[in-house]
């Protein structure tokens, strides 16, 4: 029976015209070779019973469609916005008539449905699918010279071709071996059929003409059918149209028949079909129910996320990237670090992360091995965590326009990933334990006209009481994993120095999302509304009202969106001490100064760093501490900086371990 109800314990919503029970067609055949070897809870639902409360009712569940003529057209918006499903195309839907042949039989004009609202509806259709699974190349290769676009979007199209049970596979062996052939008769089976596009009637013409005796044969069981092309010397078969991979060629050929077919049989010419040793062909075809049911495991499990970051002397610089890359291990199916070349114990810390049996005496002695090896799955006999990839691209950072190579290990490290969706985070930015399996609901909900969307940020000044509102709460975070999609510098930023070396106008950190070959700025999709965005500015301009709507604001979005907890500047003491080692200089040479240590040059005192003692530093920050954030490309005026305070708690890895 099929309900039109959904079971609690249906994974898997099978829709199709008609089953295998109600009628003997080729593309019930396969449907029913495929259901019967789901490893997977499938249920079955006529097109015509699909309705918007059933949609709403399996919007968790995964669908497959397969001949959906009976569907209401009217859900297929509904279906594209709401539901993860695959495609099983047999023949070519687009048509009103599935077949641009026999529209030009039937109205004497070319097919344009393609053109019409049916075709576009129907491209919209499996554009928007996880995968497409076609009958063959040449069925394939014809709807994406329709539809281009099928082929540039995410969704993953596979030659299925027709698909056999093992239990027929089997008897279709046993048939062959039983009668050989020199013991069949001598005739030419032809498939008897009432429509045009099967070409019984050029079958039958064909083999008048070459004196070929033959038998048309309908209304057969399909066993019977089966016995009648094993008694037989070989088929005729010669559609009119397009048939994308007919059954019953594949059937004549696994029991060793003589061939007959024309160009319209659209599977002939690839290469499984055209081998000569039948156990080949049927291993082919015994792998296509495996073939179909991991692409449709891959899909369900979509999508995979890989994490990326980088690392450079981390524990010297006391980042939290333990802490960081741990977050992402909580809702990552990999996790990407790129190194410059630590020189400090980083790679080490690492190491004892991914491999957590070693000891540090263990990883001490073999860290060379390790890196050389950039952190296999197996470290000697010790399996480490698959999870956690690393490589070390080494980099000068004394050299003139270093400042670019932090853009560029962010590209590097994107590179690494393997997953569906990306999503970048700073070695001092950490995700709240609570929200891993919302990150993985925004992943699986991620918009298929979207290439990446920007999550808030929740950026600390001095402590957990204070949360800026001076710098964007937004940033890039989760992406599709596309080649084009890199990090740098924006075209309308680029320029170059003196010696015609790359550097960057104001306006970014030369790390913003750009496309791979033109550099500009990526289209994107953010939470972050202009009214916001305007609340925001009149806070900062003393606006008290705008404040308290600004504090509401975050407070709601901190928990019904991912968030990520900035720490750049949660210890001003220590950061302090990174713009004397390294971040002045940083922004001087992205921009292409030449840095030279002068009172002028040091934004956070009127002297020059050289002069700056740890004192001085611990009583600045003290001061620092309650302005509520300062952007330091100028010195500090005087004023205090309105912020904003998040009731919801920090990541637990923060409030255990305060002193990172």
């Amino acid at each position: 029976m099929h309900h039109n109800t959904l079971h609690p314990a249906t994974q898997i919503v099978f829709v199709a015209d008609l089953f295998l029970d109600e009628y003997i067609g080729g593309a019930e055949l396969t449907s029913d070779a495929l259901l019967s070897t789901s490893p997977f809870n499938v249920q079955k639902i006529h097109s015509r019973d699909v309705t918007l409360e059933l949609l709403q009712e399996g919007s968790q569940k995964f669908w497959i469609f397969a001949n959906w003529s009976q569907l209401n057209l009217e859900l297929i918006p509904t279906i594209i916005g709401n539901l993860a499903y695959s495609v099983l195309e047999y023949d070519y839907k687009y048509c009103k008539y599935r077949s641009p042949e026999k529209h030009f039989a039937v109205e004497g004009v070319p097919c344009a449905c393609h053109d019409d609202m049916h075709g576009k509806v129907t491209s919209a259709f499996y554009y928007a699918a996880r995968n497409m699974f076609w009958m063959s190349e040449k069925q394939k290769d014809r709807y994406t010279q329709m539809f281009p676009f099928l082929e540039q979007g995410t969704c993953q199209n596979t030659i299925l071709s027709s698909v056999f049970d093992n239990e027929t596979l089997t008897k279709i062996r046993a048939l062959r071996e039983s009668i050989p052939v020199d013991q069949r008769l001598d005739k030419m089976i032809v498939l008897g059929s009432q429509s045009w596009i099967k070409g019984t009637e050029a079958a039958v013409t064909w083999c008048k003409n070459t004196h070929n005796d033959y038998e048309v044969v309908s209304g057969l069981s399909y066993d019977e059918m089966l016995a009648k092309l094993a008694t037989s010397r070989g088929i005729v078969y010669l559609p009119q149209g397009g048939d994308t991979c007919p059954r019953f060629v594949i059937e004549a050929k696994l029991l060793g028949c003589e061939v007959h077919i024309n160009e319209n049989v659209q599977h002939a010419a690839e290469d499984w079909f055209n081998i000569d040793d039948l156990d080949s062909v049927e291993d082919y075809l015994r792998n296509a129910s495996d073939v179909f049911w991991s692409h449709i495991k891959d899909s369900i499990e979509w999508p995979k996320i890989s994490g990326y970051t980088t690392t450079y002397n981390c524990v010297k610089q006391e980042y939290p990237f333990i802490q960081s890359i741990n977050s992402m291990l909580g809702f990552c199916d990999e996790v990407c670090i790129c190194d410059a070349g630590s020189t400090d114990d980083t790679l080490k810390e690492i190491a004892l992360l991914k491999y957590p049996t070693l000891s540090s005496d263990v990883v001490e002695s073999v860290l060379g091995e390790i890196i050389a090896k950039k952190f296999p799955d197996r470290c000697g006999d010790l399996v480490g965590d698959s999870r956690i990839r690393v490589k070390v691209i080494k980099r000068d950072w004394s050299k003139p326009r270093s400042a670019l190579y932090d853009g560029m290990q962010k590209a590097e490290a994107r590179k690494m990933c393997t997953g569906d969706l990306c999503w970048q985070m700073d070695i001092d930015e950490i995700v709240h334990e609570s929200q891993y399996e919302l990150i993985r609901q925004v992943g699986r909900s991620f918009n298929r006209q979207c290439n990446i969307l920007a999550l808030p940020v929740i950026e600390y000044w001095g402590g957990e009481d204070k949360v800026r509102i001076d710098v964007t709460p937004w940033k890039w975070r989760l992406s599709r994993n596309d080649p084009m999609i890199t990090h740098g510098v924006p075209l309308r930023l680029r320029s170059v120095d003196a010696s015609g070396e790359l550097i960057a106008l104001p306006g970014t950190d030369g790390c913003d999302m750009i496309h791979a070959t033109t550099f500009e700025v990526l289209p994107f999709v953010t939470f972050w509304q202009p009214q916001f965005e305007d609340a925001r500015r009149k806070a900062l301009t003393g606006d008290k009202q705008a404040l308290i709507y600004v504090e509401a604001l975050m407070n709601q979005i901190a928990v019904e969106l991912p968030c990520v907890y900035h720490y750049s500047w949660y210890d001003i003491e220590r950061k302090m001490k990174l713009y004397r080692d390294f971040w002045t200089r940083h922004w001087n040479d992205l921009c292409g100064k030449d840095y030279v240590d002068t009172p002028e040059s040091n934004m956070m005192f009127d002297v020059a760093w050289k002069d700056v003692t740890n004192e001085m530093i611990v009583a600045r920050a003290n001061e620092l501490r309650n302005i509520g954030g300062w952007i330091w490309h100028k010195k500090h005026d005087g004023t205090q900086t309105p912020w904003i305070k998040i009731n919801h708690t920090q990541p637990a890895s923060m409030i255990k371990d305060e002193e990172w």
